[in-house]
């Protein structure tokens, strides 16, 4: 069994998330990495940003992001799906977390 790192127990509940959280969290890893940039730390710059991949925060706000304010949210991508209900904005959090490359 893989150890779950950086998620929640069990499914996401997408109208349960504290979204100012999230946000100031996602916010703080994007002024440290400009900060770490600015001050020529690349090597910090690279594991902030790898951070910023795994972060949990981070896909909670993409996904919200792409599902709910571009205006492209009722455009299907190339699978075909158009998100439009919270627990398959949920769903999709929690596919995200499970996708590794």
């Amino acid at each position: 069994m893989q150890a779950t790192v950086n998620r929640t127990k069990g499914q996401t509940d997408w109208n349960c998330v504290n979204w100012r959280k999230a946000n100031r969290i996602v916010r703080n890893l994007r002024q440290r990495i400009f900060r770490a940039k600015t001050e020529g730390k690349l090597k910090k710059v690279r594991s902030l940003q790898k951070l910023m991949l795994r972060s949990y925060s981070n896909r909670l706000v993409s996904v919200r992001k792409v599902t709910q304010y571009n205006r492209g949210r009722n455009t299907p991508g190339i699978d075909k799906v158009v998100v439009k209900t919270a627990t398959s904005r949920g769903q999709l959090v929690d596919k995200l977390t499970d996708y590794s490359p």
